[in-house]
C-alpha cells in the first residue's frame, strides 16, 4: 500500500496485512475487538479461570486427529462446567463461559488445554432468576470432581469417533481452578494470545548456522530460558499449532452466547455496571505516524503490484559496452 502524510506529502509504502491468524504481526487489531466484544458482556459477578488439560499420553492421539479431537475437547469442558453449575446447591441454573483452545506450551510443545473464563453466577429460565456464588474463599468448584467428570466426557466422545485409546492413560486428570476477581485481567491474558501465533519475532534472539535459538518463561523457576533448535525442528514446532482450517478457536457458550444480548444488558442496567469504563482504558489501535512530521498519515493507494528488482549495470574497462548483473 501507498501511505501519504496529511502534512508533508512524504509518502511510503506499507505492506498488506497477510492476515493469517498463526502471524506474530498481524490481526493485533482483531485481537482488540475481541477483548472489547468479551468485557462489554461482563455480569455481576466474581470470575475464575478454569484450565482443562489433556495428560501427556493422549496428545499424540489428539495430535493426529486434531480436527474432530478439539471440538470434542473444548465441547467436554464447557458440558463439565454446566454439569457442576447444574448441580450446584447455589447455582442450580445455566452456566455462562467463554472458552479458548491453546495447544502450546511456553517451550512450544504439544501442550493441548482450553481455558474456560466462567462467572460464578447462572440464569433460572424457569424461575426468572440471578444467582451468584460467593467468591470469598476463591471457591467455585472442586477442582478434583472437576477433573473426574471431564475425563469421563472426554474418553466418552473419543470412544463415538471410533479411536482406540494409548495405552498408560492416568485414571488422575489435572483441571486448574482459580479466582481471577472481575475477569479483566484473564480475558486481557486470553485475548492477547488469540491472534497473535505461538510466538512473536522478537523473542527469537538468534538464527545462525541452521540453529535457531529462543526465549521463553520458565514458569517454574520464574525467570527468562533459552532454547536452541535445527531450524526444520523449529519449524515443525511453529507449524502443529496451526489450527484446521475454520476451526474456531474461541467460543462462548450459556448466557454468554452472542445470542444473549439482552439478558446480559437486562442484568448490567439492573445492577448498574457499565462495562464501557473496561473498553475505555484498552489501547486503540496504533496509528500509522510519519517518519518526517510526526503527522497522520492515511491510505492512497492498495493492491500496488510489487516492482521488479534493479539491475545493477557495471562499466566494463577499456571498452564503452557495459555489462548487466
Amino acid at each position: 500500500m501507498r501511505a501519504q502524510c496529511t502534512a508533508c506529502d512524504h509518502t511510503e509504502f506499507v505492506p498488506h496485512s497477510c492476515g493469517h491468524r498463526a502471524c506474530p504481526h498481524c490481526q493485533h487489531h482483531e485481537s482488540q475487538q475481541w477483548i472489547e466484544r468479551q468485557l462489554a458482556k461482563q455480569v455481576p459477578a466474581s470470575y475464575f479461570l478454569l484450565t482443562f488439560t489433556v495428560p501427556e499420553a493422549l496428545r499424540s492421539l489428539m495430535g493426529a486427529n486434531q480436527q474432530a479431537l478439539y471440538d470434542h475437547l473444548i465441547r467436554a469442558s464447557w458440558e463439565t462446567v454446566r454439569t457442576f453449575t447444574r448441580n450446584d446447591a447455589q447455582l442450580h441454573g445455566e452456566a455462562g463461559a467463554i472458552a479458548v483452545l491453546h495447544t502450546h506450551s511456553r517451550r512450544l510443545d504439544f501442550h493441548p488445554h482450553v481455558h474456560l473464563v466462567v462467572p460464578a453466577a447462572a440464569i433460572d429460565p424457569d424461575k426468572k432468576r440471578w444467582r451468584t456464588k460467593s467468591a470469598k474463599r476463591g471457591y467455585l468448584f472442586n477442582h478434583k470432581a472437576l477433573a473426574k467428570v471431564f475425563r469421563a466426557k472426554l474418553l466418552e466422545a473419543i470412544a463415538t469417533e471410533g479411536l482406540t485409546l494409548p495405552p498408560g492413560l492416568p485414571s488422575t486428570w489435572v483441571v486448574d481452578c482459580k479466582n481471577v476477581g472481575r475477569g479483566e485481567k484473564a480475558l486481557v491474558y486470553l485475548g492477547r494470545y488469540l491472534y497473535r501465533g505461538v510466538i512473536q519475532e522478537k523473542d527469537i534472539v538468534a538464527c545462525e548456522n541452521g540453529q535457531v535459538t529462543f526465549r521463553y518463561r520458565d514458569a517454574k523457576r520464574k525467570r527468562v530460558a533459552y532454547r536452541t533448535l535445527p531450524g526444520a525442528r523449529f519449524l515443525a514446532l511453529v507449524l502443529q499449532h496451526v489450527l484446521p482450517k475454520g476451526f474456531r478457536r474461541t467460543r462462548n457458550y450459556g448466557f454468554l452466547h452472542p445470542n444473549s444480548k439482552r439478558a446480559i444488558a437486562l442484568l448490567q442496567w439492573l445492577f448498574g455496571l457499565d462495562p464501557r469504563r473496561l473498553i475505555e482504558t484498552l489501547r486503540p489501535r496504533p496509528r500509522l505516524t510519519c517518519p518526517c512530521c510526526g503527522a497522520d498519515m492515511e491510505i492512497v493507494q492498495t493492491r500496488i503490484p510489487p516492482r521488479p528488482p534493479k539491475t545493477l549495470t557495471v562499466p566494463l574497462l577499456h571498452t564503452r559496452e557495459a555489462a548487466v548483473i
